[in-house]
């Protein structure tokens, strides 16, 4: 008899277990503390994170074995399961990005008397659902973890019952997101109907073989494009983030800004890059429209708003727009991985500013104050000098001024461009990342310009400052000493491995 269950396959999944059964145990135990304990949730999710890592890590090491005796890294769990180097990469994102939300939610939590265990465990479990999304390579998987970390999502928009705008917000992210994962269901219902398989490598050998401009695969592609855009908040599909973000806590309003979004990118490059590349003609011009067009709407909005996390999301939206002309460039050259790596470099460094201007947000987070309109951060300087130094850091970062983490991922965007020859696209995306400067510095306007409407003092706890500490250092660090990261991409990718900075900026 077949051995469904391999050893093999429980070292796939490790991770996903891990955290499955932190999970499970932070539901049981919560119930067993008391107020004052609750913080003890929070020490166990990050328990849950800290074992999961290091079986990514056992994964990692496993496979350094298995390639140096010259095996192939093959799929597990009957071909469902492939957690190749793209994956491990993708799996530390959402562990980090999970790690450093904990951080900021335990004392912002207790101010909005909401420090429930449950929190944790559907951040846990809504990280299970972005690794099955990373290392899915069988569309049935796909979904399911697509589905795992929506609805995960779903409850954390919405956790803090008493505030309204936290019940819209998750009821009209509910509506959307099922609506576009049922758009996005049917389109992969056609691709098994055209190629009677659901595996993603099975799709792309049977798409290699039809006529791409078959009216029954154009719509299939539409409909799982819409799906997928959906998921990263590309305009027109960007609706429910604004709300979304402006509506939930402070801290989940970041793991979705950073870690849900990357989940997303993980699951469409893995169809459109494995299971839809012969189709690559059709979906490249659908790909320009959409990149133009979400630049333009996330700038031009973000220009006018004075809600800092709705103009943060508008900002999120941007940045969607230039990673999307990553993946223009990166299938326009067979032999040039330049756009991909800059979308995984770009993920990696908004990881880690993003987190932290929400971090800053978080900590202005007060018993009778909200703490995200302009007004909340203005004159913050006098109030906090660290954290407006900080915020200033984070926000430049994210204008990709060098020698930021954030001018590494725009650099590589619009190196992909210029390498594909895709000029005009290039000179739009610069002239948007001016827009971009413009509303950033309108947030540090008002912290270091700006006049304080409230004497309240803004205190941090331990927790927050670590998370502030981490985001900083990381931003920072990755701008002046890129070599280390940007070898990991090439790694995740595979690339070649290069010595120094000096070799990629073609000196």
């Amino acid at each position: 008899m077949a051995q469904f269950f391999t050893s093999y396959d429980y070292l796939l999944t490790l991770p996903m277990i891990m955290l499955s059964i932190f999970g499970l145990a932070i539901l049981g135990v919560d119930l067993l503390l008391a107020p004052n304990q609750k913080r003890l949730n929070a020490w166990t999710a990050l328990g849950g994170l800290m074992f999961s890592a290091l079986a990514t890590l056992k994964i990692q090491l496993a496979y350094r074995v298995i390639e140096a005796s010259g095996q192939n890294i093959g799929p597990g769990c009957g071909g469902s399961v492939l957690v190749d180097r793209f994956a491990i990469y993708f799996f530390y994102l959402f562990i980090a990005g999970a790690a450093i939300s904990i951080l900021m939610s335990m004392r912002y939590l207790e101010i909005e008397r909401e420090n429930h265990g449950e929190f944790y465990a559907l951040i846990l479990f809504s990280v299970v659902g972005m690794m099955c999304m990373a290392c899915g390579n069988d569309v049935v998987l796909l979904f399911i973890g697509l589905e795992l970390m929506a609805i995960s999502t779903y409850v954390l928009v919405g956790f803090l019952r008493r505030d309204r705008r936290s019940n819209e917000a998750a009821l009209k992210y509910l509506l959307l997101g099922a609506f576009s994962s049922g758009i996005f269901a049917y389109g992969l219902s056609l691709f098994y109907g055209l190629t009677g398989t659901t595996n993603l490598e099975g799709i792309g050998r049977v798409l290699a073989t039809r006529n791409v401009n078959d009216p029954v695969a154009i719509l299939a592609l539409i409909t799982t494009a819409t799906g997928l855009l959906f998921k990263i908040a590309a305009v027109p599909f960007h609706q429910w983030a604004p709300d979304a973000y402006e509506g939930a806590p402070t801290s989940v309003t970041g793991f979705m800004s950073v870690a849900v979004k990357a989940a997303g990118w993980a699951m469409l490059l893995r169809v459109f890059l494995v299971g839809l590349q012969p189709m690559r003609s059709v979906y490249v011009p659908l790909l320009i429209f959409v990149s133009i067009a979400t630049m333009t709407g996330g700038n031009l909005a973000a220009l006018t708003q004075t809600n800092t996390k709705r103009l943060l999301a508008y900002s999120s939206i941007a940045h969607v727009g230039y990673m999307l002309l990553g993946l223009v460039a990166g299938t326009a050259l067979a032999t040039s991985d330049t756009g991909i790596k800059g979308i995984l470099i770009y993920l990696l460094v908004y990881t880690f500013m993003n987190l932290g201007a929400f971090a800053v947000i978080t900590s202005l987070r007060r018993r009778d104050i909200i703490g995200d309109e302009l007004d909340d951060i203005s004159g913050l300087v006098t109030k906090a000098p660290v954290e407006s130094f900080l915020m200033l850091v984070f926000l430049l970062s994210l204008a990709g001024i060098p020698p930021l983490a954030g001018f590494y991922g725009k650099y590589f965007i619009f190196l992909s461009l210029i390498e594909t020859q895709h000029y005009t696209l290039a000179a739009l995306a610069v002239l948007y990342a001016v827009f971009g400067l413009y509303y950033y510095l309108k947030i540090a306007n008002a912290m270091f310009m700006g006049k304080a409407t409230s004497a309240e003092p803004v205190s941090s706890s331990w927790s927050l400052k670590l998370a502030l500490a981490i985001t900083a250092i990381a931003t920072i660090g990755i701008g002046i000493l890129p070599d280390r990261f940007i070898g990991a991409v090439n790694w995740a990718l595979p690339l070649p491995q290069v010595n120094s900075i000096a070799n990629l900026l073609g000196r």
